[in-house]
């Protein structure tokens, strides 16, 4: 049993790591929201579309395919790329699908760039559960911006990953830089 900073009650030796918790990821971590199969009506990326701008943290609407923060960024400004079309693997896409797609991510990656000077991204998707998608029910495209020194002390030292700004105010810069 841990006491909540590291260590344990006589059982093994202390991790002497610090705890930041972080209780809304439970969400995340119990798949709550996500998908069981390819039912659409259970998926976040087709309730998204439908919330307003600011509550979905919704950054760009295109015809197919839309640009959306990520609820839980491996850095600011991580967003995600879907197409509107309830559809699990980018083999199935449609043409215009894909181009959109790839289009949006263009764009993302200068919106990012010009907004926070980001210096690389990493570009991706995670096809399938056993490939690491986190909701493999409906695609998803990563757009996650990179900068010098960024996987600095705090995630690899101090096991904590930081946000410098609020995930609505991100979306606003965002959208509004949108081209």
């Amino acid at each position: 049993m841990t006491d909540g900073v590291g260590s344990q009650d006589g059982i093994g030796q202390p991790d002497d790591l610090d705890r930041l918790w972080t209780p809304h990821r439970m969400a995340y971590i119990r798949g709550e929201n996500k998908p069981s199969d390819a039912t659409s009506g259970e998926c976040p990326f087709c309730r998204v579309p439908q919330l307003s701008d600011v509550d979905g943290l919704m950054v760009h609407r295109g015809d197919l395919a839309y640009a959306v923060l990520n609820l839980y960024p491996y850095a600011p400004g991580h967003l995600m790329v879907c197409p509107y079309r309830h559809v699990a693997d980018y083999t199935d896409t449609t043409e215009e699908e894909a181009a959109e797609i790839a289009d949006l991510t263009k764009t993302a990656m200068r919106v990012i760039r010009s907004t926070s000077g980001a210096g690389g991204f990493n570009v991706g998707m995670n096809q399938g559960h056993i490939a690491g998608a986190g909701i493999a029910a409906h695609l998803h495209q990563h757009v996650v911006p990179r900068w010098p020194g960024d996987q600095n002390f705090m995630p690899i030292i101090g096991r904590t990953k930081t946000l410098p700004e609020l995930l609505t105010d991100t979306r606003q810069l965002l959208a509004d830089a949108w081209v």
